[in-house]
């Protein structure tokens, strides 16, 4: 069974692992792949995500016994005015049902937050589409480089 991890600082390891392995950002081609995640960074990052989140940020660890598996996260997004959904599993765990369960488990999250609807942007080519629609999002908008799905918050996923 996985759960939701708040991370401590010294947990940021796990993140500048996932960032910085080309496997698990392969997603992330368009934007430059792999994200260096520095350790000088961490301590900003962590305010503005786990402390001063202003109920603007949402960021937990996928965790299983004592694995860390990925992350699930959503943030308000200023430019678009909504929030944007965020789930990376880590390469070696993919293809196992976690991002299903996890994807799941932060649109619970974001509705105890008081959510009302979420959305992400997806690279056209990424293969989380299908699983954000099998999870109750629709298509909003295509372009040619990504598709921006929402979901009105209370919807399970199909099976």
């Amino acid at each position: 069974m996985i759960t939701f991890y708040k991370p401590e600082m010294e947990d940021l390891w796990f993140k500048e692992t996932m960032l910085g392995d080309e496997q698990t950002m392969s997603y992330n081609h368009a934007y430059g792949g792999t994200i260096p995640f520095p350790r000088e960074k961490w301590a900003g990052w962590y305010d503005r995500w786990l402390v001063n989140h202003e109920n603007r940020r949402f960021y937990r660890y996928i965790k299983e016994n004592d694995t860390f598996l990925g992350e699930a996260a959503y943030h308000f997004d200023d430019e678009k005015q909504n929030y944007l959904a965020d789930v990376i599993i880590y390469a070696p765990y993919r293809g196992k049902g976690y991002g299903r369960r996890a994807l799941e488990m932060l649109c619970e999250a974001a509705k105890e937050n008081g959510l009302d609807v979420i959305y992400d942007e997806i690279a056209v080519d990424n293969p989380l589409v299908s699983l954000f629609l099998n999870c109750g999002f629709e298509e909003v908008q295509r372009t040619e480089g990504t598709v921006l799905v929402k979901k009105k918050l209370g919807r399970l996923c199909n099976l």
